[in-house]
């Protein structure tokens, strides 16, 4: 069973989290066995049943629909995950504003133009995965790059594998800071998704891996989101939106594997997230 496996062990996050950053006992750096760790089984066989039926259902209905139907559908799933994912990140833009501004170039007012240019960066990139869809079965480092070159273009972010340490905010977890072995890590984790056989595995792969890498100077979260979705698309599965995910429960499934390297927690929001655009989504 894929539940007795370490990195998917019950962990209480409420628990967890009511002791503060330096209260918990964490893992500080970056574990380099965590490949090995997440080869296998990620999900049941019933949960990869659901993913199947699912899918199954969604690749009958966008049979039904006619071209325009299709593209009105992609346009509103494309709103609503540019909304949701730069939210993550911050963003503060309703979503009735990122529809204005993504339908009718119109910036919201009281926001800055950083935050319209990501929410804009989000589609072209979306747009990008979409209509380059069959180069993304398998991924590599280029490819990781370019999507983050479109991800945070125009908001004065340095492209391409960062050249110094970052931090990140509400954990004493230290990504790697050398820039070799940032690209060796990324190498090692496009070849444990390409590898893998599983599509809902190797998005979840690409959400975490990247996440957990942090090989940019900015964006890599937004990029790893992004990244999942041009692997669901690149197989005919629905690409997720995020809309109903929980910004602070979204962070905190972040901050389990960071520090813990558990991701269950994050497995338990993805299938949820799953669900939710397979099931709300090209009707």
């Amino acid at each position: 069973m894929a539940e007795k496996r370490k990195i998917l062990r019950y962990i209480n996050a409420e628990e967890y989290f009511n002791r503060t950053v330096d209260e918990r006992t964490v893992k500080e750096t970056f574990n380099f066995e965590v490949f090995k760790d997440l080869q296998g089984d990620i999900f049941s066989a019933q949960e990869l049943l659901e993913f199947e039926r699912l899918n199954s259902d969604y690749r009958s209905r966008i049979k039904l629909l006619s071209p325009t139907a299709l593209k009105k559908e992609f346009e509103r799933t494309t709103i609503e995950f540019s909304w949701k994912s730069s939210r993550l990140e911050g963003n503060t833009y309703s979503l009735i504003d990122t529809e204005v501004l993504l339908k009718e170039n119109i910036e919201a007012i009281g926001h800055t133009k950083e935050e319209a240019v990501m929410i804009l960066n989000h589609k072209k990139a979306l747009e990008y995965a979409r209509d380059t869809r069959s180069n993304f079965k398998n991924l590599d480092l280029r490819k990781i790059e370019n999507v983050q070159s479109i991800i945070i273009d125009g908001l004065g972010i340095e492209r391409g594998i960062r050249k110094r340490p970052v931090g990140v905010v509400g954990t004493k977890y230290k990504p790697l800071g050398n820039q070799f072995q940032i690209q060796e890590a990324l190498e090692k984790g496009c070849g444990l998704i390409n590898a893998t056989k599983n599509v809902p595995t190797k998005a979840l792969l690409a959400i975490l891996l990247i996440s957990y890498i942090q090989p940019f100077e900015d964006g890599d979260k937004r990029t790893s989101r992004l990244l999942g979705n041009a692997l669901l698309l690149s197989y005919d599965y629905p690409p997720l939106s995020f809309r109903s995910a929980d910004e602070a429960e979204y962070k905190k499934a972040l901050i389990l594997f960071y520090e813990q390297n558990n991701l269950r927690y994050f497995k338990d929001l993805f299938i949820e997230q799953f669900r939710f655009a397979a099931k709300n989504y090209f009707l």
